[in-house]
């Protein structure tokens, strides 16, 4: 059976885990070959030969996106392997919650570097190869914290709302490129996100919170990137929003 994206190239970031190994499952699953990118080498291993045992094809990149000259290189890699990129998923990322007095700053600067400027040097690298072939897909990872600012969450969602200003201003100067651009924003979602809080209170209050409702699964949020990759060339899908039905 034919793939949504046979012959279509894709890398997706903070590919070990959780969104960004649903969406690489399900991009493979369409067709794509996927370049795998973390910084979890087992990890990464272990998903590329489920994607190959799949019949699929995958090529794991050991990469840290903080890193600006790692973050360039990724892109580079896959095109060097299958000339060309026609789908990158920013999903690395990291949330570190809790008061701002107090805070550990390092903290602030690791969601920073990893949340907007990784996002932002794989965007830098991968227009240039998207430019010369004539169009692409850029996806970018935010969330409901991109939107909706909460008490204990004021840097994570600085990121989010920065991931969000700069996909916009990303559309508006690529569009004539033939350069596609989607902001998915996600709500509760079941991932290993908040196990990596080091902050306990706010680690407790994430499991409450989510143990409150029924969240969204990596999976869901995977079918959303699907969806809008696979749209015709003509359909730019923007904006995807999607909360847990039980979500306020």
């Amino acid at each position: 059976m034919v793939g949504k994206l046979d012959g279509k190239v894709a890398l997706v970031t903070g590919a070990s885990s959780g969104i960004g190994e649903a969406t690489a499952l399900a991009l493979a699953a369409e067709g794509a070959h996927v370049a795998l990118v973390a910084r979890r080498a087992e990890r990464l291993k272990t998903l590329s030969k489920q994607i190959l045992d799949n019949g699929g094809l995958a090529m794991p990149i050991i990469a840290d996106v903080a890193d600006e000259a790692q973050a360039h290189d990724m892109l580079l890699k896959a095109n060097a392997e299958w000339g060309r990129v026609d789908i990158l998923v920013n999903n690395a990322g990291v949330m570190q919650l809790g008061s701002i007095d107090g805070a550990n700053t390092e903290e602030w600067r690791s969601m920073l570097n990893i949340n907007l400027l990784g996002l932002m040097y794989a965007t830098h690298a991968a227009l240039p190869l998207m430019k010369a072939q004539g169009g692409g897909h850029i996806v970018n990872i935010s969330s409901t914290s991109g939107r909706e600012v909460l008490v204990n969450a004021a840097v994570y969602a600085a990121t989010k709302f920065g991931v969000g200003a700069f996909s916009e201003a990303l559309r508006k100067e690529v569009y004539t490129d033939k350069i596609r651009v989607t902001l998915i924003e996600p709500g509760a979602v079941a991932t290993e996100l908040g196990n990596k809080i080091a902050d306990t209170g706010a680690q407790e209050w994430v499991k409450t919170w989510l143990q409150s409702k029924t969240p969204l699964a990596s999976e869901d949020i995977a079918a959303a990137i699907v969806y809008a990759v696979t749209q015709p060339p003509h359909v730019n899908v923007n904006e995807i929003l999607l909360r847990p039905t039980d979500q306020q």
